[in-house]
């Protein structure tokens, strides 16, 4: 029994090991780069007709402030195509169809595009329109988006590559210091808008579409088999059927796409239960594709391998987590395991590699005396959700299907505002909190065993996972009666 312990505990230790290791990687590339070369649109060179893509579906509160921004574009309107990707119910209609009317009548290319059908959520939407869409180039717009006026001007020089089929940007942030929850989710945004979509796209490897703040190739996204609505992730599996018919990709991380962050706890888990879900049903639908593909180089694979996985990070957390109570005891009790112990320590290592990725990205706006002061929040927050991503991982994993809920808006701004009286929002605790509580009981009495143990390393752990179950507990009690 203790054998069969060590043997289920080292394989989530060696994944972390492994994908940190791959987060290093992308550091070592990262640091290679040099400054995007941007090259501003120029008439004389460029006559295509661009679309702009805008799906949304009950968005009151933000999409006057989109089209408001598209209608801002630094770019001549009789090359500009705008397709409003409306499957609303509610208010929103109405507010889009008199904003697409004033629109229209200061000249815009501009249709209102209503579906009564929801087939097929956003990739749907986009599926349609794209059929009847005018530009050569698409570039897709989330609701929450405020689009730079400069955003074609800057992306569409790329495109004189033939090979080029997407371009995408950095988001940024409108409400970055609005919480604490807020600013730890732009801490771990920035790290991937940075180190890992640069770092990916500068080695040559696969990088992803992020649904929003992009520009396509139409012609790539035909290429590829159009947009298909057989996972949550449609962005992040176009991306991989593109690449694997050999378009490539480029990140552009000197141009920036402001966006909200969620400030409300269930909107956060709607959001992270998509993503998490989405990327393990891209992985169950394409690693196998990846891994007999003969054109492709092994390292290339191995991060195509971890970039899909990525999620599963959160089931090798949960486990791990789990299994370090009973594995400590035996450390500790069984002396015939001692140097096996001793050598797993090597995998500890992990959690410095992944501060060194971090730091990479948060050095470029912050000091290292704020970084020491988040990025352990940050690791005990994530360490938190592990329980309600794994199970939304492990379901895209064994292929059961659930309908694409979008993340509701608020059109917050920093400290700004409230969304007391939100419509879209959820306040109902979830039913996993049940178990975060016990969770944060269980790993607060592990850190008391730690303490007579004197196991300083399983302290510092446990104290993480502690931290992340109560402030979950905690941001979900307050989120509920706040609406009360």
């Amino acid at each position: 029994m203790e054998l069969i312990l060590i043997i289920l505990y080292t394989i989530p230790l060696s994944f972390i090991g492994c994908y940190s290791l791959v987060q290093l990687h992308l550091v070592w590339l990262y640091l290679r780069k040099k400054p995007d070369e941007i090259e501003l649109f120029s008439p004389e060179k460029f006559n295509e007709t661009v679309t702009i893509q805008l799906p949304i579906f009950n968005e009151m509160y933000v999409v006057e402030r989109l089209l408001d921004s598209i209608a801002l574009l630094d770019f001549p309107k009789n090359q500009l195509e705008i397709q409003v990707l409306d499957d609303s119910t509610d208010e929103t209609f109405d507010i889009v169809k008199n904003k697409v009317e004033t629109l229209r009548n200061q000249g815009f290319d501009i249709v209102h595009i209503h579906r009564k059908d929801r087939t097929g959520y956003k990739a749907g939407a986009l599926a349609e329109s794209t059929q009847t869409a005018k530009g050569t180039f698409i570039a897709i717009f989330d609701a929450d988006f405020v689009v730079d006026s400069s955003f074609l001007k800057k992306t569409l020089p790329y495109f004189q590559d033939s090979k080029i089929g997407m371009i995408q940007t950095r988001w940024g942030h409108l409400n970055t210091e609005f919480s604490i929850m807020t600013s730890l989710q732009a801490f771990g945004l920035d790290a991937h808008f940075s180190v890992e979509q640069k770092g990916r796209n500068l080695g040559g490897h696969f990088m992803n579409f992020n649904g929003t703040a992009g520009i396509w190739r139409k012609s790539c996204i035909q290429n590829a088999g159009g947009w298909q609505a057989d996972t949550l992730t449609e962005d992040l599996d176009l991306s991989y059927r593109a690449q694997l018919k050999g378009w490539k990709f480029h990140f552009l991380e000197s141009v920036e796409s402001p966006a909200e962050l969620p400030v409300e706890i269930n909107a956060l888990r709607t959001q992270q239960r998509r993503w998490t879900k989405g990327a393990a049903e891209c992985a169950r639908k394409h690693l196998p594709n990846i891994l007999i593909n003969k054109d492709l180089s092994f390292l290339t694979k191995f991060h195509a391998v971890f970039h899909l996985l990525n999620s599963g990070s959160f089931i090798a957390v949960l486990f791990l987590s789990l299994l370090s109570v009973p594995v400590q005891y035996i450390a500790f009790y069984s002396p015939e395991y001692h140097y096996f112990f001793k050598f797993v320590t090597i995998f500890h290592g992990s959690l410095l590699t992944l501060g060194i990725f971090y730091w990479v990205s948060f050095r470029q706006k912050h000091g290292f005396g704020l970084f020491l002061q988040r990025f352990p929040v940050f690791l005990s927050f994530m360490m938190g959700l592990s329980l309600h991503n794994a199970l939304a991982v492990l379901e895209g994993y064994f292929g059961k299907k659930s309908p694409f809920i979008r993340t509701p808006k608020f059109n917050l701004s920093e400290k700004n505002g409230s969304w007391k009286s939100n419509f879209y929002v959820n306040s109902n605790i979830s039913s996993l909190s049940v178990f975060e509580f016990i969770f944060m009981f269980f790993f607060a009495w592990a850190c008391f065993n730690d303490v007579i143990l004197k196991d300083v390393p399983m302290f510092i752990f446990h104290s993480l996972l502690t931290f992340g179950f109560a402030s979950l507990n905690w941001y979900s009690l307050k989120h509920h009666f706040f609406y009360q």
